[in-house]
């Protein structure tokens, strides 16, 4: 799905300008007006308005029974969620960081995503659970992982990561419609910016706060689609979250006539668009930030590999983030920057 047809169909709604953050208080916002059900919940997210301030406001707006603090356990978060949703809520529940999400895994895989395949379909679990992931802010090791290959794995769930703020409003208003439960990681690089994947160090990263025009009302981006948001004809470049910007610079700077696609729902995977894009380039690099051994990459190197073998050119290349515990002082060298990629890029091309 071209990116660009679906903003054509908003163009007569109100549009203001809004960052990432905003656009998920908006879409948070217009649910709770909506959907009586809808409740968010989470550490620090009420009165505080979140760690991040993405629920700014919304308890003084809705009431401190729609938007209320947790005690700091995952676990009891995640659990209450499924409880909720399965007497008729729609709880948008908040993982403070994406990091701390593992002591919630048991009741997200074990209960979530598993309550309408055992019980038949007569209870669901129609939970949003909202994780800010990734690296940017110097937060170490226990602040700053992209843990969504766990999630896209796990029958039942959906693994949802946006890259830019009218995606991230749309995807989220989608995800907390959805009667399935929904891993909705937000990419912290790209809260407040900068939308500018030319750097492979920051350029004061928090200084400006890049916005983009996003409805202000209601709407929503289906979910399993992907976005093509650079066509081109040489080399297709799989991605999603914040090396959607770093693959584009990449491009651009090499002059590689390269289709970027964004995936945007990670799973289940818009594979229709993948396949029909390397088909046409012939090659393919799949890029993220995780850590390569068995992060998403892999998955989205076998469908390829699978689906369309007999039209590429070349082997496939990855780009990620290291395999090694998250590295505070490095970074910057951690990340996939534009200079790896491009190199990437050049490589494939030679074949």
């Amino acid at each position: 799905m071209n990116a660009l047809n679906e903003q054509k169909a908003h163009e007569a709604s109100a549009v203001a300008s809004m960052t990432m953050i905003q656009a998920l208080r908006s879409a948070m916002d217009v649910m709770l007006g909506r959907d009586d059900n809808v409740v968010i919940f989470g550490e620090d997210v009420g009165y505080f308005g979140g760690v991040f301030r993405c629920t700014d406001g919304l308890q003084a707006k809705y009431g401190k029974s729609r938007v209320f603090d947790a005690p700091i356990s995952e676990n009891g978060i995640a659990g209450a969620a499924v409880g909720m949703s399965a007497y008729g809520l729609r709880p948008v529940a908040e993982i403070q960081f994406a990091d701390y999400v593992y002591p919630a895994v048991d009741q997200i895989v074990s209960e979530a995503a598993r309550l309408r395949y055992r019980s038949n379909g007569q209870f669901t679990s129609a939970i949003t659970f909202r994780m800010p992931c990734g690296g940017g802010i110097y937060g170490g090791q226990t602040h700053s992982q992209s843990p969504e290959a766990i999630f896209t794995q796990v029958c039942g769930l959906r693994t949802v990561m946006p890259s830019n703020p009218y995606d991230a409003k749309g995807l989220l208003i989608a995800s907390i419609e959805s009667d399935d439960p929904v891993v909705f990681l937000e990419p912290k690089r790209l809260y407040n910016g900068p939308f500018d994947g030319h750097h492979d160090r920051p350029v004061t990263p928090w200084a400006k706060h890049p916005t983009a025009a996003v409805p202000e009302g209601y709407y929503n981006v289906p979910l399993d689609s992907a976005a093509v948001v650079r066509p081109g004809k040489q080399i297709t470049i799989l991605t999603y979250g914040t090396t959607v910007w770093v693959a584009q610079a990449a491009a651009e700077e090499t002059g590689i006539d390269a289709e970027v696609i964004d995936l945007r729902s990670l799973w289940p995977l818009d594979l229709e668009t993948i396949v029909e894009s390397v088909k046409k380039t012939r090659r393919c690099l799949v890029l993220h930030e995780a850590t390569r051994t068995c992060g998403f990459g892999a998955e989205l190197v076998s469908l390829v590999q699978e689906h369309c073998f007999y039209h590429l050119e070349a082997p496939i290349e990855r780009v990620t983030g290291w395999d090694t515990p998250y590295p505070h002082a490095q970074e910057w060298d951690y990340f996939p920057g534009p200079a790896r990629v491009g190199a990437a890029l050049k490589r494939v091309m030679e074949v």
